[in-house]
Parts: C-alpha cells; structure tokens; sequence
C-alpha cells in the first residue's frame, strides 16, 4: 500500500493563498530589472543620488578613523 503524500495537497492549497504575493513579486523584480538595465552611464553622472553618495565616498580620511 503507498503511503499519503501531503506535498501536492500542501502545495495546491498554498498556491491558492499565495499566487497574487508571488505574481506581485514576479512582475516588481522583472519592473526593477528593465528600469536598472535601462540606465546608462550618463545617467548615473546626472543623478542627484550618485553624486551624494561619491561626495561621501571622497571625503579625506573616511575610511580610516580610528575608534
């Protein structure tokens, strides 16, 4: 006699409470590709953020303070 396996009951169920969260974050995550592999280097030399952070970045002695 084969023994119950629970998986594909487990899964049918979970699936029908979970596709809208999954199909969400599927379609965010492909959103957030398309928009960053769309960016060119002459954006990141114009974006407000880039420069905040460099600006950062090249401050004397940022890296090496002591505690």
């Amino acid at each position: 006699m084969r023994k119950f396996d629970p998986w594909p009951v487990f899964f049918k169920r979970e699936w029908k409470r979970n596709w809208p969260f999954l199909v969400g974050f599927a379609v965010t995550g492909a959103l957030i590709t398309k928009l960053s592999l769309g960016l060119t280097e002459e954006d990141a030399k114009n974006s407000k953020f880039v420069k905040a952070h460099k600006r950062v970045k090249n401050l004397p002695n940022a890296g090496s303070q002591k505690k």
